[in-house]
């Protein structure tokens, strides 16, 4: 089965939510609601691309999507739903505007105008900073296409325009998911 204009996909794991952490070998549950954002997965497996893709993107890579792609919701009368995205069982529809990056061969690549940042914990100083992170810088952590043009690669510093952090756990650590035209200098 494919579709014509969309990404056929399903939760890497077969689960909505990344809401238990495993504790000396048992398994806790640490988010009950399924209104928190920070507990929805946002790992998805490609099924199938659409038939009208020709780009990168194949078969098995995974996909970072939007939080609200497996989430469940409550309709007016209270009776849980799936999202537009559903289709039956655990295969969903994606539109290319669903998703931020790929996963090929084990790395990270950023998709259209989107890149990840990883924050820069907070540099020593005789001033008391109250603060986890330094402000509006970063380090590349997933670059695409138009970042690598600019001349810029994985791992350079850099310092990007106030309020644009959007918050992933991708691997294990923290990410901003930001457009690429967001960073305005390379440090």
């Amino acid at each position: 089965m494919k579709s014509i204009y969309q990404f056929i996909v399903e939760p890497v794991n077969n689960k909505r939510y990344n809401n238990t952490k495993t504790i000396a070998g048992m398994d806790f549950i640490v988010s009950t609601s399924e209104e928190d954002v920070s507990a929805s997965n946002r790992e998805a497996v490609v099924i199938e691309t659409p038939l009208d893709y020709s780009g990168p993107i194949e078969k098995g890579d995974i996909l970072l999507v939007h939080h609200n792609v497996f989430k469940f919701y409550n309709d007016m009368k209270g009776r849980r739903k799936s999202g537009k995205s559903f289709f039956k069982e655990n295969i969903f529809f994606i539109d290319y505007d669903q998703f931020f990056a790929y996963k090929k061969d084990g790395v990270w690549h950023g998709y259209d105008r989107y890149c990840f940042i990883k924050p820069t914990p907070v540099k020593d100083s005789y001033i008391y900073k109250p603060i986890t992170n330094e402000p509006l810088m970063g380090t590349i952590a997933i670059i695409n296409d138009s970042l690598k043009a600019e001349g810029l690669k994985v791992g350079d510093m850099i310092c990007y325009k106030p309020s644009q952090e959007y918050e992933f756990m991708v691997d294990g650590e923290i990410l901003w998911r930001m457009y690429d035209h967001s960073i305005t200098l390379k440090i």
